[in-house]
């Protein structure tokens, strides 16, 4: 595996992890909407990269 590929990976595990952590902390605050509206964000991030890269090892 390539190290651009590790960083892609690392990327979008990083990001899906920080909208994880403010969801958790706009919903610890009292802004429930709001971080029930970032939670979402996580399933979509781990989406999209499994998107991505589930195109890439079709051209390797």
């Amino acid at each position: 595996m390539s190290s651009r590929m590790r960083f892609a990976k690392a990327s979008i595990l990083v990001a899906a992890f920080l909208s994880f952590l403010l969801s958790v902390y706009l919903w610890f605050n009292g802004s429930e909407s709001q971080g029930i509206f970032v939670g979402i964000w996580v399933p979509s991030i781990l989406s999209f990269g499994a998107l991505i890269f589930a195109g890439s090892s079709k051209n390797e």
